[in-house]
């Protein structure tokens, strides 16, 4: 087997369990190996510290699979990766919908795959990953006998690894618009065409968080996809929930989800620029019980930071003006690298130029089945808010 060596002053993160290794924490690479293959990785004792595998057209150039010497990384391997990743889920209570693998925390590093029902769609973000791709497969036809499995490629962080954007059936072509239930409530997943992988499981469990605030109250929805914080609320007993979002394919959708459910009487969705209606209705006066926000990620770059904090202050700041004194504004954040400190300190200059009081309802991260490693800073991305505002 190729090996990489390491330098001896190299970042700790990867002596604390971090998987990824620099291309500048290499002090040699012995052998020619092909990227995407399996190497050997030692510290600058020559002391096993790995196997991952290889790419040097990365800035990565190395993500570990296993630091365990025994441990051969082969179709065998993924088999028993994915049972693990089963085995968590089960024990913790996911079982028919759920994020079955998440990545670098599950130890199949860029390795993305979503199970809803029967069927599965998977992501594989690295080029060492890509190429194991028919063994994943091989490995959830043994372990699941699956209606069907889709990959939802079409990302452009692959290109940073030379890989095409692509998209399709890994199985036998299926209908890839299907029916979840999540909270006992009905939604359409597009598959093939919906956001990311085709719905958003990581808020599952932040959903049931607004039960109690929303029952008798007006509700406002901005950044709402499908409509499932907005049709949560209707089914927590809303008097009124009205959506906003700029796809009129998304409003659409949301509201086939609320008929779906009997709600249509009570959420409504509307196509337009959520940015523009905060800033115009929180200058008019106009004032709801509730206000959610749940905005897509405003940065993937360091570079961009502060816009992105920026953005979120708006938004909020706008939020909190639209919020009557005593209700409550609900907030996320999926961007990764805005961290939580960072998050609450940038709501907390928000009421502050509002001239608003707020004190903390609860906060929490993404679904248990998306778990956090303490020592891989990226597995901790979702930040979920939900505050007083007086």
């Amino acid at each position: 087997m190729n090996k990489v060596t390491l330098k001896r002053k190299i970042s700790p993160r990867v002596a604390n369990g971090h998987p990824w290794v620099f291309g500048n924490e290499i002090e040699k690479v012995e052998g020619d190996p092909v990227n995407g293959e399996t190497v050997e990785v030692r510290d600058y004792k020559q002391e096993f510290v790995g196997r991952g595998y290889y790419n040097g057209l990365s800035q990565i150039q190395v993500r570990l699979l296993t630091r365990n010497k025994k441990e051969i990384i082969d179709e065998g391997f993924f088999e028993k990766r994915i049972r693990d990743c089963w085995a968590y889920r089960q024990s913790i209570g996911y079982t028919e919908n759920c994020r079955l693998v998440f990545g670098e925390a599950d130890g199949l590093p860029q390795l993305i795959i979503d199970k809803f029902n029967d069927y599965f769609v998977l992501q594989t973000l690295a080029l060492g990953m890509d190429l194991w791709k028919p063994a994943i497969v091989k490995a959830l036809n043994v372990v699941f006998s699956p209606k069907g499995i889709y990959e939802r490629n079409d990302v452009p962080v692959r290109e940073l690894e030379g890989l095409p954007q692509v998209k399709g059936f890994l199985s036998e072509p299926f209908d890839t618009k299907i029916q979840i239930v999540e909270n006992g409530l009905k939604f359409h997943v597009d598959i093939e065409n919906g956001q990311k992988t085709g719905y958003f499981l990581d808020q599952r469990d932040n959903r049931r968080h607004i039960e109690h605030i929303v029952k008798g109250a007006d509700v406002l929805g901005a950044f709402t996809y499908t409509g499932t914080f907005e049709i949560h609320a209707a089914h927590y007993g809303a008097k009124s929930v009205l959506g906003l979002d700029i796809s009129e394919n998304a409003v659409a959708q949301a509201n086939r989800n609320a008929a779906l459910n009997g709600l249509e009487n009570i959420v409504r969705f509307e196509a337009a620029n959520a940015f523009d209606k905060l800033k115009e209705w929180s200058k008019g006066g106009k004032q709801y019980d509730v206000v959610m926000l749940d905005p897509p990620a405003f940065t993937k770059s360091r570079a961009n930071i502060q816009k992105a904090i920026t953005g979120y202050k708006e938004i909020n700041l706008r939020g909190m003006k639209l919020v009557k004194p005593g209700g409550f504004l609900v907030t996320s954040s999926c961007t990764s690298l805005v961290d939580p400190a960072l998050f609450l300190q940038t709501i907390q200059m928000a009421a502050k130029d509002a001239r608003r009081a707020i004190r903390q309802v609860t906060y929490q991260t993404q679904a248990s089945d998306h778990p956090i490693v303490w020592s891989i800073e990226n597995t901790e991305y979702l930040k979920f808010l939900i505050v007083q505002v007086m």
